[in-house]
């Protein structure tokens, strides 16, 4: 694999990825950054968690003039927190650079945006809709931009913003380099890079190329009124360092974070009815440590990127291959193992066989833990944590106490009640939460019909987005609001 000192980078950008942890190129910036250098226009298929935000954030940087104090670059994304990470990172790989990305999105104070815009930041990271608001307001001018990124492209269709994109690509001049990545390649993504961009190389990184291979999968078969039972027990016996939890409604993520906290787990729910300034303080305190369990929605996490997430829990199974891929690949990231559990209840066992098939990946099947296997969890985790103090040596001011208890009560005795007053044993407080129908298997595809209004990433509406049935003999895509909704036996995202 090829250092990125060996593309020719400026050495600041290299000392920052040096900082950052990263000497290698991953398949994808391998074979992206040469070509992206060379200011070709250029299609990515490739997976989130595969590296391509450095993919085309490196050549954004290497092209940049830090001289002009124009707007020189735009990367499109389809959500809040994907334009929030993918500035984040460009300006982490430009700490020692004169180049700053700033992200633009729907629900944030748009006099505040344009107040930011006036300090001239060389790159805009944005969602389509508010992007167009600055153009409209003239907030945002065009005419020395050269390159144009779409990041998660087939998401921003999937999302309504493809209308938005064609307008934006139409605004900005035509000497340009433009790089769209996305996971898959559907019809009208096409059509954009036939109609916007010029001779694009195209770069495909397979799937079985990305970090799926580092994630244990296993599927738990149980009735409904087990689900959470089950859960509670695997989360005492993998205590895992960071969790998500993934719920088919937004009814559900709420049941299911409060329940959580009823039985002494530090959980938040992250779905489209939380205000902005709410989900950024779940994100924050999710990738701080403050809570170990986040419990989301499909739509509600799309495009989040938090490093160190163990394990993910499918509490309800996904709809779809896709969105199995999405969840799942939340975890086992940046060449680290992960670990991904499905719960499926009897009647939805051909659901999860269809997931197999298309991801051509078995999940092995794992019997229910029992109770006492979640005790002896949290008796082994009790007893990693009084070995880890010993092998600190952090104990020497205790020894004269713990000397005194030992002339009052045998070692066996004494050591046996430390162990149980510091265990955490499994709680059976008594929780309801509503029962979903099960997901059955679709006999064909079901399209996506939205229109109007595009989504809570990007215009600050509350409701996420739900997939409907394509009314027969319709042709084209219709657009309505997708919501997440409370009703069972529907398909959700």
């Amino acid at each position: 694999m090829t250092t990125f000192s060996e593309f020719g980078l400026h050495h600041q950008i290299v000392r920052a990825l040096g900082d950052m942890g990263f000497e290698e190129a991953s398949p994808i910036q391998d074979q992206t950054i040469p070509i992206a250098l060379k200011g070709k226009d250029l299609i990515g298929q490739a997976q989130t968690g595969t590296g391509k935000t450095a993919a085309f954030g490196i050549p954004l940087l290497e092209r940049v003039d830090v001289e002009e104090e124009h707007i020189q670059a735009v990367v499109l994304a389809p959500t809040r927190e994907l334009a929030v990470q993918v500035a984040e990172e460009i300006n982490r790989i430009a700490q020692y650079l004169d180049v700053r990305a700033l992200p633009i999105y729907g629900g944030q104070d748009i006099d505040r945006q344009i107040r930011a815009l006036k300090k001239r930041p060389q790159i805009i990271v944005a969602t389509p809709g508010r992007f167009m608001d600055h153009m409209r307001r003239k907030t945002i001018r065009l005419q020395h931009i050269k390159m144009v990124v779409l990041d998660e492209a087939d998401e921003m269709l999937n999302m309504g913003f493809i209308d938005d994109i064609k307008m934006i690509l139409q605004e900005i001049p035509d000497e340009r380099q433009t790089l769209l990545f996305s996971a898959t390649m559907p019809k009208p993504i096409k059509e954009i890079a036939q109609k916007f961009m010029k001779e694009p190389a195209i770069v495909s990184i397979k799937p079985k190329e990305v970090t799926v291979p580092n994630i244990a999968q296993q599927y738990m078969e149980m009735p409904e009124k087990q689900k959470f039972d089950v859960l509670c027990r695997l989360l005492d016996i993998h205590s895992p360092e960071l969790a998500i939890i993934f719920g088919r409604t937004k009814r559900r993520v709420d049941e299911l974070s409060e329940a959580l906290n009823k039985r002494g787990y530090a959980a938040e729910g992250l779905h489209g009815d939380l205000n902005q300034a709410k989900r950024d303080t779940v994100l924050r305190r999710f990738k701080e440590g403050t809570i170990e369990v986040l419990v989301a929605t499909d739509v509600a996490a799309r495009g989040l990127d938090i490093s160190g997430v163990t394990h993910v829990y499918n509490f309800d199974i996904p709809q779809d291959s896709e969105s199995y891929v999405h969840r799942i690949g939340r975890t086992g990231r940046a060449g680290k193992t992960g670990m991904a559990i499905t719960f499926v209840t009897p009647r939805e066992i051909d659901h999860l066989k269809m997931i197999e098939k298309v991801t051509n990946r078995k999940m092995e099947r794992k019997p229910i833990p029992t109770r006492s296997e979640a005790l002896e969890g949290q008796q082994r985790i009790t007893i990693d944590k009084i070995m880890g103090i010993i092998e600190d040596g952090q104990y020497h001011t205790y020894k004269t106490l713990a000397e005194q208890l030992l002339d009052e009560t045998d070692s066996v005795t004494l050591l046996s009640a430390a162990l149980k007053l510091l265990t955490k044993e499994p709680d059976s407080t008594p929780v309801k939460l509503t029962e979903e129908a099960p997901l059955r298997m679709k006999k064909r595809k079901i399209e996506v019909d939205r229109k109007g209004d595009r989504g809570y990433s990007n215009r600050g509406s509350k409701g996420d987005q739900r997939n409907r049935r394509k009314p027969a003999g319709s042709g084209g895509m219709r657009s309505n609001r997708k919501k997440e909704s409370s009703h069972t036996g529907n398909r959700y995202t």
